[in-house]
């Protein structure tokens, strides 16, 4: 999956580039180059939010459309969108209408920040719109974030209540309790959890994501984080326990260094930093053999050829 909400300014700085032209010239090399390394894979657009035909017809006009196999949508109707629950069904239309390809729901969730039977209510509404309509969705998510840490939105706190329910997310406590929705996850629904740098939740992750007998899992790597020291240990060590999983795997977070601005949603300065990024994680992690080739390249490697004295 190439980047996370590109339409959504929490991921990416649309007032930097108003038109998406950066964005999808950054996407467009980053296909190009999954193509050439590995043509089976499946290249999904970093899912949207908000579901909006018009951009989508947008980076149809770029030829963006024709490098990608799969529309990704977002969608949190109790939480955070402004329209229901039971117009799901309407959304998807709205893709289907300015595209032929494929759709995927690849975040669909509900927070249990007010009451656990909202989100009980939500999580089987959700899987009962959606699974007989789209080829995969992803529920959002496995695990709740934990209280210290900080939720990747712009403006945090300054969002009221909106910024808390980013913490009530999962089916699963940060103390490792079960709620009440996890009683009856929905078969055939996958689960998107994210994992944050060297995070210490992912064993039992892989432990929940198995009792729920979860089949497809997407999740990611960071570009950015792809610049700390043992990057390459905890990138191996996280797809390593994710082995058993059919994973999506999304790809996004602009390094400081390399963006426009100092920041991860900044459009890069060369959209071409961003495809050698992912050409070496497709060369590590899905080049399709049974057992991780020897990369020509290592991380180290790559990264010193963006570092900020080579940009």
């Amino acid at each position: 999956m190439v980047w996370n909400e590109p339409n959504n300014l929490s991921h990416w700085d649309f007032h930097i580039d108003p038109d998406w032209k950066i964005f999808s010239a950054m996407a467009l090399a980053a296909a190009r180059r999954i193509r050439q390394m590995n043509p089976s894979l499946k290249i999904v657009l970093g899912g949207i939010s908000p579901i909006d035909p018009n951009f989508i017809k947008l980076l149809g006009s770029y030829g963006l459309l024709d490098a990608i196999d799969v529309i990704a949508l977002h969608g949190f109707p109790l939480d955070w969108n402004h329209w229901n629950i039971y117009q799901w069904p309407e959304k998807i239309e709205e893709i289907r209408g300015v595209t032929s390809k494929p759709v995927w729901v690849s975040e669909a969730g509900v927070s249990s920040f007010g009451a656990e039977e909202v989100q009980a209510f939500g999580l089987q509404k959700t899987a009962e719109l959606l699974l007989p309509r789209v080829e995969r969705v992803h529920w959002y998510s496995l695990l709740d974030l934990p209280a210290t840490w900080t939720a990747t939105t712009r403006h945090k706190e300054a969002e009221g209540s909106a910024y808390y329910r980013h913490y009530y997310m999962g089916l699963v406590k940060e103390d490792g309790t079960p709620k009440l929705a996890s009683k009856d996850f929905p078969q055939g629904l996958g689960i998107c959890q994210w994992f944050h740098f060297e995070d210490h939740r992912l064993a039992s992750a892989v432990d929940w994501l198995r009792r729920f007998k979860v089949k497809y899992l997407r999740t990611g790597i960071s570009w950015a984080d792809s610049f700390r020291p043992n990057a390459e240990a905890w990138f191996d060590r996280q797809m390593g326990a994710l082995e058993e999983f059919a994973t999506t795997l999304t790809l996004c977070f602009t390094p400081e260094h390399l963006g426009r601005v100092p920041h991860y949603t900044s459009p890069p300065k060369n959209p071409e930093n961003f495809a050698d990024f992912v050409a070496w994680v497709v060369a590590r992690y899905a080049s399709g053999s049974a057992t991780w080739p020897s990369v020509s390249q290592d991380l180290r490697t790559i990264m010193s050829n963006n570092s900020p004295a080579a940009v």
